[in-house]
């Protein structure tokens, strides 16, 4: 009995040490925690039931004004500044050169001479075949004669002839020839370059000056066959020549009737009269207005979309409260250029001043409530 006793006040003494110990703490601090975790659940859904101000993240867009007015369309190609009065003046015949009657840059006439060739061999040639010819005459006159008494054969009388034909050929081809020694203008101009001097020997075909005409000019350029239907002999050009930092205001004189198969372009041409402050291979750039509609509905190029069966549209913002709502609507696009596009649209669909959705409409939909901020 004694023995139970003791053993009953051993396990008491352990109870009361486990039930003070740290873990058992520990467990209910976690007890706890999940209590107060539930109430703060229940709360929160008490919260939520009882609030009615709810916040609504509204897509955000930017926007820009729809006009009507005049819109142009423009190309820009790379242009060149040439003219056809440019030639290197060539000899036309053999001999030295004698003299040289011009200076670079003196200004000549039509027909003037520039140079003469040394001809005195020309001209010994000519007098020996002259002689030859005068001969040649007095013995075609003697077999005449013959032949006409019946002395002379008819073989004699056509040798004779044919004799003075063809002195007379080389006479006359000789004497042409010295007529070239003499190298004159083929147009007026001016005398740019010199490339040869007096005492020098002179063949056919070789260089003596460049001489320009730069009061008739052009400006040419190669444009992509895609807008050969919408150039036209008369069409606008405004043509920016770095150079000289200037601006000149032309029409396209003519238009080619080829097509490069290398780059599929054509050619087109602006006269250019009485700037003779452009020279020739000058660089220009060459702005040609093609298209050019007098009133029509402008609406940034940006804001222009496609669906997927490859129709335009956009969409136009409609005040509601302190927001818009966004309404798609369809379009037609009439041209292009520099951001700008000119479209057509039902009517009433888009007017002027209409705000259109310029940045941000690939995130919404036709009907959507959106918040802006206007350009």
């Amino acid at each position: 009995m004694k023995k139970y006793f003791k053993s009953l006040v051993v396990l008491g003494v352990i109870s009361t040490v486990v039930a003070c110990s740290p873990s058992t703490k520990l467990d209910k601090l976690k007890e706890k925690r999940a209590e107060l975790k539930v109430e703060v659940a229940e709360l929160d859904a008490q919260i939520k039931e009882l609030d009615t101000v709810k916040v609504v993240m509204l897509p955000y867009v930017e926007s820009e004004s729809a006009d009507f007015g005049q819109f142009k369309h423009r190309i820009t190609v790379q242009g060149d500044i040439e003219t056809d009065r440019q030639a290197m003046i060539v000899a036309e015949s053999n001999g030295l050169i004698k003299s040289i009657n011009v200076k670079e840059g003196q200004s000549v006439s039509k027909g003037q001479i520039l140079a003469r060739i040394d001809t005195e061999i020309l001209s010994s040639n000519i007098k020996e075949l002259e002689t030859q010819l005068e001969f040649a005459e007095y013995n075609l006159e003697k077999q005449q004669q013959l032949f006409d008494r019946g002395v002379g054969t008819e073989f004699e009388l056509k040798q004779a002839k044919n004799q003075k034909a063809s002195l007379s050929s080389q006479l006359n081809t000789i004497k042409t020839q010295s007529s070239k020694s003499v190298v004159r203008a083929p147009y007026a101009g001016v005398v740019d370059e010199i490339v040869t001097h007096e005492g020098e020997m002179a063949s056919a075909q070789s260089p003596i000056l460049r001489l320009v005409n730069n009061k008739d000019m052009y400006v040419s350029g190669n444009i992509s066959e895609h807008y050969y239907r919408t150039i036209k002999e008369g069409t606008k050009v405004e043509v920016f020549v770095p150079t000289l930092q200037d601006t000149f205001n032309l029409e396209v004189s003519s238009i080619g009737n080829y097509i490069n198969p290398t780059n599929r372009t054509f050619k087109v041409k602006s006269d250019i009269k009485g700037e003779t402050k452009l020279l020739p291979n000058m660089l220009a750039e060459m702005h040609i207005t093609d298209l050019v509609v007098d009133s029509t509905l402008i609406v940034p190029s940006v804001s222009l979309l496609k669906t997927q069966q490859n129709e335009d549209y956009l969409f136009i913002l409609e005040k509601s409260g302190e927001n818009f709502i966004a309404k798609q609507v369809m379009v037609n696009i009439v041209s292009q250029y520099k951001g700008k596009a000119a479209i057509t649209v039902s009517k009433e669909a888009v007017k002027s001043g209409d705000r259109v959705v310029s940045a941000g409409a690939r995130g919404i939909t036709d009907g959507d409530i959106v918040r802006i901020e206007k350009r």
